[in-house]
Order: structure tokens, then sequence, then C-alpha cells
């Protein structure tokens, strides 16, 4: 097996039931990194033979393969050599907001985000022209809370959170951060940070790892999001004694059997398996396709339509990973 945490999973007595959905879940895995892998090697449209996938748009396999987190690999974390406070600001800045235009304005404007920029007053009057120009500032990916209005009155929400930054940074919370030596130490740092709860506190542990200021073990700890609940409601009957979190590691376990076993050849990232982020973040997708593939398996949402449309982009896809990975040397695109 892959993982290297929670083998006591493998000794509870009722292990989960699987629905047809399951299988589904490693169908699309393997077609979604099929049509990753057409694009890249500049293959003609469609990327895929699969028609919901051909139809609908998904995220990538591989978390760090999506537009935003290739923007904050490149752009935000290793642009240039960042001491931790920087790299802090950086990351959780970019990830607060999620939108790559919001964080192409603030530099445009501002120059180098870095502490040395940092000033919450500056950053605010950027953002506030952006929205008072009817610009969106926040991705509509996940929503981030605002602030109590009791504490802080009737603030916006930005400004909110620019407020959090400077109070973290005050705090030396980049330093706490960085002292943590596992995932699920960084990730209590992160959930005691005012608004941040379970989902969005795992997130950002996982785009901090990408730096090389941590390096946390990625097959330590998972926390499945709202997504993820859906997609493990429709892929299994019953969990039996497993948790949401130790469903999501058996999967990543037992990645190679199950494609094997269903005859995916599943290409890696070269090399590299899928990682516990992924395989929850598969979930999330599953719950998706799904909708169209089984409607009759029902989720906790209650969705039943995929709202995304695919829209191709014809111009080249170039991807880079964090250097540790050691993947970098092996793409050809």
């Amino acid at each position: 097996m892959l993982g290297n945490g929670s083998p006591d999973i493998y000794i509870k007595r009722r292990t989960p039931k699987i629905s047809k959905v399951f299988d589904s879940y490693w169908r699309f895995a393997a077609k979604r990194q099929e049509a990753f892998f057409a694009r890249i090697e500049g293959s003609g449209e469609p990327w895929s033979d699969d028609s919901i996938i051909q139809e609908y748009k998904f995220t990538n396999a591989y978390r760090a393969s999506d537009r935003v987190s290739q923007y904050l690999i490149k752009n935000v974390i290793y642009k240039s050599h960042w001491e931790v406070n920087d790299l802090v600001l950086r990351v959780l800045l970019f990830k607060f907001f999620n939108k790559i235009e919001t964080w192409q304005l603030l530099e445009s404007q501002i120059g180098e985000i870095s502490t040395r920029t940092f000033d919450v007053n500056r950053y605010s009057e950027v953002l506030s022209k952006a929205m008072a120009a009817k610009g969106a500032i926040y991705s509509a990916a996940y929503i981030m809370p605002s602030g109590s209005r009791k504490k802080y009155g009737k603030i916006k929400k930005h400004q909110f959170h620019l407020m959090l930054l400077e109070s973290l940074l005050k705090s030396r919370f980049p330093e706490r951060l960085q002292a943590q030596s596992k995932m699920s130490g960084a990730f209590k740092e992160l959930i005691s940070v005012e608004s941040i709860g379970h989902f969005l506190a795992y997130q950002f542990v996982t785009d901090l790892n990408y730096s090389d200021l941590f390096d946390y073990s990625e097959s330590e700890y998972v926390v499945p999001g709202p997504g993820a609940l859906d997609g493990i409601r429709k892929c299994f009957v019953d969990i039996g004694e497993y948790s949401k979190a130790d469903v999501i590691r058996m999967m990543f376990d037992e990645q190679e059997k199950h494609f094997k076993d269903r005859g995916h050849e599943f290409r890696s990232l070269w090399g590299r398996p899928l990682q516990l982020i992924d395989c929850q973040n598969i979930f999330c997708e599953v719950d998706k396709y799904s909708r169209v593939a089984h409607p009759d398996v029902a989720g906790i949402s209650g969705r039943s339509r995929i709202k995304q449309k695919f829209k191709p982009k014809h111009e080249p896809l170039r991807v880079w990973y964090p250097p540790k990975w050691g993947i970098n040397d092996k793409i050809k695109c």
C-alpha cells in the first residue's frame, strides 16, 4: 500500500460497501488525467472520449495541475525567494481571494506583494475601487467567511481579511506555522485563526506546503470538504466503521489496485501517484460527474445539475510543479 499513516483502519471489522458510483470514481480520475495529457501533448480536440468530460467543466485529477494552483505555485510562491513572513503573507492573501485577477490588480497598483509593502489601508483602497467598478474580487470556488460584525463593525469583507493578515503577522503566526513538524500541527494552527474552518485550513496548509519553507508529509493528514462528503455518500452504500477521512486514505492507499482491476491505465503525474488531497478532490468532482452518469444516486446537497460547461482554451498549456517533487525535468511540453 502507498500510505504510511492510520494503518489501524484496515483492522476495523465493518468495512465500506461500495455503490455503482465507486467504479465511476476511478473511471473519472483516469479519463480526466487522459484529457490533461492530451492537452499537454497538443492533441486535437476532443481531449477526452468521455462525453460528460467533453461537455462539462471539471478540475484536474491532480489539484496542483489546476489553473489557480499553477498560478499560485509559479507566481506567488516561487517567483522569488521569500522569508517565511513574506511567503505566508503572499499565500494567505492570494488564497483568501483565490482569484488570479485580484492578485494581478494588487500587483499592478502596489508592486511586489511582501511585508515591506503590505498596508491594510492601501490594499483596501485598491480593492474597494475595484468593487465600486462592479468588479468581483473573490472567487466563487468557495465562500470566505466574514469577521464578526459585533467585533469589527460595518467593515467590508476584504477589509476584515486584510486586518486579519496584519494581526497574524504581528502575532508571529508564520513562525509558529514553520515550527510545526507535521501537517496536523500546522492545520491546528490554522483552525485557531478567526473565520478559518476545517476545510479552508486543510486547503491552506496544502498550499503552503507547495513551498520549500514547509515540508510536511502529504500522506499524513486529510480533511474531507463538503463536496467530498457528497462524493463519498454517492460512492458507498455504507462506510462501515470507517471515518470519512479513512475512506479517502483507503482510496489513496489502494489506487493502483483499483485502477488495474477496472482496466484503467492511469497516467500518473510523471511518476507521482495521487495524494490524499487529490483523492479528496476527486470525490468532489465525482459528485458532479455522477449527477449526469448516475442521476438516480442522491448525495447530501441534493444538487442534480452541473452548472459549468467546458469551454476549451486553445493556448499551449505549460505546467510547473514544486521543485522538491522532482518532476519538472520530466515534463516535455
